[in-house]
């Protein structure tokens, strides 16, 4: 058995930012425009008329400042509120395979690696935007990697899931090393005419490349162990897919085809699952809650990370312990963890301890403990 690391991590940002307030007017202008339209009904007490949203609802609700996305003048068009992106043809690399290559070359880069030394590549992500071929044999292709590549998908939590695959198949020795990539375009998903929902997603690509510690050419964190964990729920959904022009409606544009979810219920539900597992899988490991260091955690809301933080920690965590990055990224699903990891991990000293772990739809959780080496 071989002992797997990470050696180098890389994150695309968008250019384009979206502030609170630029969402605020953009969502009242639309809710302006529905109750104009339904005035009578609305007046009659047939129809609900829609409600603001403001600032202070959206930083109170998640602590979300701002978001990048790939387009946002789709999606602050009161008439439009959703990205408009262009339609690529088929000759040309994917968007998501454009914003994983340029994350991926920023792991390798970091690593002191090359596509050579690159035996997989897993593109893990909520968001896919095709069927077939798999967006990560498209990354290979763009990367000059040669062995093999696939897609999976377990929402929020898809880039842990990805890392224990990798991390799997390198201790059993069939690979030597791998890149997870994580291409998020959640704005396609969104559905920004929701004010219980509208402010929650953004853009972003992340990768992680991992390789057999011996491999490491520099400072990276020994994989000391993964776990993950499934329990299936409705209460994160999104019903869109292949087989959406079989139905009744056709191809018509429902709610149920966006992004979905009960938000208490998720709240209530999914804490207890995550406090529970991170526990259970330092426990099984030997490792106290003193001991760790930093604590990575999806980025999907702030009063949820500071409930998961103090429950792993046995205490409020200091400034720093458990970082966060929602309030300029907002909730990019399976990248946010790897976003923090990537941005506040190199101050730790050797031997340090952190955990990296995300959780989402599934309900899905996963979790990775990691020690930090410095490069003799």
């Amino acid at each position: 058995m071989y002992t797997a690391a990470i050696t180098g991590t890389g994150v695309f940002t968008p250019s384009q930012v979206i502030t609170n307030a630029e969402l605020v007017e953009a969502f009242n202008a639309y809710a302006d425009r529905i109750n104009a339209e339904n005035a009578e009904a609305i007046a009659a007490g047939d129809v609900e008329p829609l409600q603001h949203s403001s600032e202070e609802f959206i930083f109170k609700a998640s602590g979300i400042e701002q978001r990048y996305v790939m387009d946002k003048t789709g999606v602050l068009n009161p008439d439009i509120m959703y990205p408009q992106l262009r339609q690529r043809d088929d000759g040309e690399p994917g968007i998501l395979a454009e914003m994983a290559l340029d994350a991926a070359q920023k792991a390798l880069a970091q690593a002191g690696k090359t596509a050579e030394d690159v035996d997989l590549v897993i593109c893990a992500a909520s968001n896919l935007e095709r069927a077939y071929p798999a967006v990560a044999i498209e990354i290979q292709d763009l990367l000059g990697i040669k062995g093999f590549a696939f897609d999976m998908n377990v929402a929020c939590s898809s880039a842990t899931f990805g890392i224990q695959t990798a991390a799997d198949m390198i201790r059993s020795g069939s690979i030597r090393s791998a890149l997870v990539v994580n291409p998020e375009i959640c704005s396609g998903h969104l559905e920004w005419r929701d004010r219980d929902c509208h402010f929650i997603f953004g853009d972003v690509a992340t990768a992680t490349l991992l390789e057999r510690i011996e491999d490491a050419k520099g400072d990276h964190f020994e994989v000391i162990s993964t776990r993950c964990a499934t329990e299936f729920s409705n209460n994160i959904r999104n019903n869109n897919g292949f087989l959406r022009r079989s139905r009744p409606d056709g191809v018509k544009d429902r709610r149920d085809m966006q992004f979905m979810q009960n938000g208490r219920k998720v709240f209530k539900e999914v804490l207890p699952m995550v406090s529970q597992h991170i526990a259970a899988h330092m426990a099984d490991e030997g490792i106290q809650s003193d001991a760790l260091k930093r604590l990575w955690l999806h980025q999907a809301n702030k009063s949820m990370n500071d409930f998961i933080g103090k429950k792993a920690l046995g205490r409020t965590p200091q400034p720093g312990e458990q970082p966060n990055i929602l309030q300029d990224y907002a909730n990019t699903s399976s990248a946010g963890s790897i976003i923090a990891f990537a941005k506040y991990s190199q101050d730790l000293a050797e031997g340090d301890l952190g955990l990296i772990c995300s959780f989402g739809a599934g309900y899905s959780v996963g979790s990775v403990l990691l020690r930090r080496h410095h490069a003799s």
